[in-house]
């Protein structure tokens, strides 16, 4: 049971106890009680917030044990022995910074998202949470008071504009290997989790268009849930179906996840029945190319029985063209994203489904302005021609004369 949203945590509790027979501080409750009975029921962007109310209890929602269970119940795959191995080298009690890189938000850019304020993992102060306002909160901690304050989105701006001024990122090389750990689930269900190594250093992988697979193409994943047959039933699973495609960077320690948690869009093929589920994230690579797409494609297929079964989970990155850019191009982005700022994650499916649209807009309005360029560069060229055409018989006719 998690605490309500619409509801501000406060730092201060009065109870009526029996044996007092008056009332009683929150602060009173043995730290065991709320350690053991009180803060594993509570999700990570609510732990986090609790952990700013007092040095007490930012004590005890730093326990390493009580992030471990939030991320292994929020992403299953997580609980893996490889990739909670590489969790624990990860700074600040491991999962808890883990937590905080996989559940925000990879920005695409600071201009063109209004809505969102950008934090830069490497100078956060001390916690990241979500507000009931939908709005980080920053907690440090006030010598001078004794306690810990949470600062507001603009103070909290000021620093952070400060710090970048002053810093500038340094972006390590890109990493030896990227460990994908991905998770799907259908109405709060878990129906595929699965953890895949890639290594990078390969000429194939370098060379070749960028693509991770989750799953043989031999093999299929089956379900319990009934296959879509018409296109009203295919648009339950934007509401039902939700993914998680974390991708580790082992060595740097860095984690992001480019999901929009829910589909961006679902179609069904109309010869063969199969159903393609679409999740994405979009990044910025450089002015040149502007925006890619980190495209995952959940492939889903009607069995004996008509139940659905999952044949494919991928990712591709393409630019704004459509071009599949390669494994070099491909880890020089996500790398950058990996080291780059991020950004609110509460309401990650409706922002996904918003750069979603805006990143066909702008690959539509791309498209028209190439078209233009080249009817341009063709009526010039046809110009051109008869213009010549023109002049030699010209030539000739004076060369008559």
């Amino acid at each position: 049971m998690t605490s309500s949203p619409n509801y501000p945590l406060i730092t201060s509790i009065t109870m009526v106890t029996a044996e007092k027979g008056g009332a009683a501080e929150f602060s009173d409750l043995h730290p065991d009680i709320i350690e053991d009975h009180i803060l594993p029921r509570l999700d990570g962007p609510t732990l986090a917030s609790t952990s700013c109310s007092s040095t007490t209890l930012h004590h005890l929602c730093s326990d390493n044990h009580l992030w471990s269970r939030i991320c292994h119940s929020t992403w299953p795959s997580t609980a893996t022995p490889r990739v909670s191995h590489v969790i624990s080298t990860f700074p600040d009690s491991g999962h808890r910074t883990f937590f905080a890189q996989s559940f925000s938000l990879p920005l695409s850019d600071d201009k063109q998202i209004h809505d969102l304020e950008s934090v830069d993992l490497k100078r956060v102060l001390h916690a990241i949470n979500i507000n009931p306002y939908h709005l980080f909160c920053i907690c440090t901690y006030d010598p001078s008071r004794k306690q810990w304050i949470q600062l507001s989105s603009s103070v909290y701006a000021r620093e952070m504009n400060s710090v970048a001024s002053s810093n500038i990122i340094n972006c390590s090389s890109p990493p030896l290997e990227l460990i994908s750990a991905v998770d799907i689930h259908y109405k709060e269900k878990v129906v595929f989790s699965k953890v895949q190594e890639t290594e990078t250093t390969t000429s194939w992988f370098q060379c070749w268009p960028f693509r991770i697979d989750m799953i043989d193409p031999k093999d299929v994943i089956l379900t319990t849930i009934k296959h879509p047959n018409d296109d009203d039933t295919c648009t339950d699973l934007i509401e039902d179906m939700t993914l998680s495609w974390i991708l580790i960077n082992p060595i740097g320690r860095r984690a992001i996840n480019l999901s929009s948690f829910k589909p961006v869009s679902v179609q069904r093929h109309w010869l063969t029945g199969e159903v393609q589920v679409r999740f994405t994230s979009i990044l910025t690579d450089d002015q040149k190319r502007g925006h890619v797409q980190c495209e995952i494609v959940v492939t889903c297929g009607g069995s004996e029985v008509g139940e659905m079964e999952v044949r494919e989970v991928s990712l591709e990155v393409e630019d704004m063209d459509g071009t599949h850019l390669n494994g070099r191009e491909s880890l020089v982005i996500l790398q950058r994203a990996l080291e780059g700022k991020r950004g609110n994650g509460a309401n990650r499916a409706e922002i996904g489904r918003k750069r979603y649209k805006e990143f066909l807009e702008m690959r539509r309005e791309r498209k028209e302005r190439k078209l233009k360029r080249e009817g341009a560069l063709d009526i010039l060229c046809v110009a051109f021609g008869i213009f010549i055409f023109v002049a030699f018989w010209c030539f000739l006719f004076c060369l008559g004369r």
